[in-house]
């Protein structure tokens, strides 16, 4: 499964979901280190699903700063509180954004994202990281995409070492 992904040729999104998660969980119940294994997790979605930018936050030193990601170069450190991913770790819940102009205080990496979701990744009751996903489309993102990353966010707090 290291060097295979099937991904398939469907454009359901649903359907595209159910058929990487396995995947996903396969690959990091074979490997123990944790930036591996986020690294790879947003390779799997941005293959998958060509995303525009796909990527983690980690909380570290009271701040969510930039871990693995998939795509143009980002913001390395954002406050609690501010832009979509700080509102989304002190709000404590996944935020669906389908028009980021719209979104009070977001902070634009790219001038280019013009919708976002981002989940919460969850450990012993605690936000450890920020699973990040913008878009180059408005309104690309809905419950469907919400459902799955969820699941792969409670993949990844479950499983790793934070």
């Amino acid at each position: 499964m290291a060097e295979h992904l099937y991904i398939p040729t469907t454009k359901d999104r649903k359907g595209i979901y159910e058929a990487i998660i396995p995947q996903v969980e396969a690959l990091i119940n074979q490997e123990t280190d944790l930036i591996a294994n986020l690294a790879n997790t947003t390779a799997v979605l941005k293959e998958a699903f060509s995303f525009f930018w796909v990527g983690f936050y980690l909380v570290k030193e009271a701040q969510l700063v930039l871990g693995p990601f998939q795509g143009p170069l980002a913001c390395t450190r954002i406050a609690f509180g501010k832009g979509v991913c700080g509102t989304s770790y002190t709000q404590q819940k996944t935020l669906v954004v389908p028009d980021v102009e719209a979104f009070p205080g977001h902070i634009a990496c790219s001038s280019l994202t013009q919708s976002e979701i981002v989940v919460p990744v969850w450990q012993e009751k605690k936000v450890v990281a920020i699973l990040d996903i913008d878009s180059d489309q408005r309104e690309d993102f809905d419950q469907v995409d919400q459902l799955y990353l969820e699941q792969i966010a409670s993949l990844l707090g479950k499983t790793q070492k934070w």
